[in-house]
Parts: C-alpha cells; structure tokens; sequence
C-alpha cells in the first residue's frame, strides 16, 4: 500500500530528526542547541504531517506546527492536548537556522526535545500502537 509506506517514510524521518535533536543536545560539546531545537520542530512536523498521510489527507504546504495540529484534530480530538507543544516548537523552523538575536536556553532546549518526543509518540500511537518512538537508544553504526 502507497499511503502506508509512505506514512513509515515519514515516521522514519521524525524518529531520525529526534534523534540528531538529542545527539546535538547531549553528546557534542559545546551543545548544539539552535541545531537540536530545528530537529526538534522538524520531528514534530514530520510526525504530525505522517498522521495526516495515515487519514488519507492532503496537509498544507506549510511548517507550521499549530495549523498541522488543527488538520490532525479535524481527525482525532487527542491534538487539543498537542496545542501548546506546537506552538512553542513552531518557531524554531527559523529561528534555529538563522542568525538572529534570540537565545535558546539549555533548558528550552530540554523541553523542545520533552516536547517533540511527546508529538511524535503520539502520532505514532495512532498510527502504529505497538511502536513507539524510543530516541534514548542510539543507532550504531554500521
């Protein structure tokens, strides 16, 4: 089936996002906290954008975390709890790849990671029940 392979493909994505985010955060000194914080926005959309794909929608062309959240809601009412999530990762689609004035704390970037690991894991719960997303194991190499 097209549409489920490409919901995994998607999934896949945000999982791999999840995982650099936290890589950036935890284990590269000094840490890459505009990078982990664009990882992280980047997991949610993909997460929420596969979800979309698994309903058989069409999304908007678009990297805003609140309007996918409002699409996912049309669908399931669970997203109401996501609102907040997504409109504190929303920014950092721009704000972490661009020099700019605004600081990212070490402990934003700590709940930006809480916070797309939460989005995804719920994405995948209704898509994929029985796989949750487990970013604290890291892949090996190979």
């Amino acid at each position: 089936m097209r549409d489920q392979m490409q919901v995994s493909q998607w999934l896949s994505f945000a999982r791999d996002d999840l995982l650099i985010a936290r890589h950036a955060f935890e284990d590269i000194h000094p840490k890459q906290i505009f990078i982990a914080c664009y990882h992280c926005q980047q997991a949610a959309e993909k997460a929420l954008k596969a979800y979309l794909i698994s309903k058989n929608t069409t999304f908007e062309r678009t990297h805003d975390l609140v309007v996918l959240q409002g699409q996912c809601l049309d669908f399931e009412e669970g997203f109401d709890d996501l609102l907040a999530d997504c409109s504190i990762l929303t920014p950092y689609v721009t704000q972490a790849r661009y020099p700019n004035t605004e600081e990212i704390t070490e402990p934003e970037t700590a709940s930006a990671l809480h916070r797309a690991e939460r989005i995804v894991n719920y994405c995948v719960s209704l898509i994929a029940p029985a796989s949750p997303i487990d970013t604290s194991a890291k892949k090996s190499g190979g």
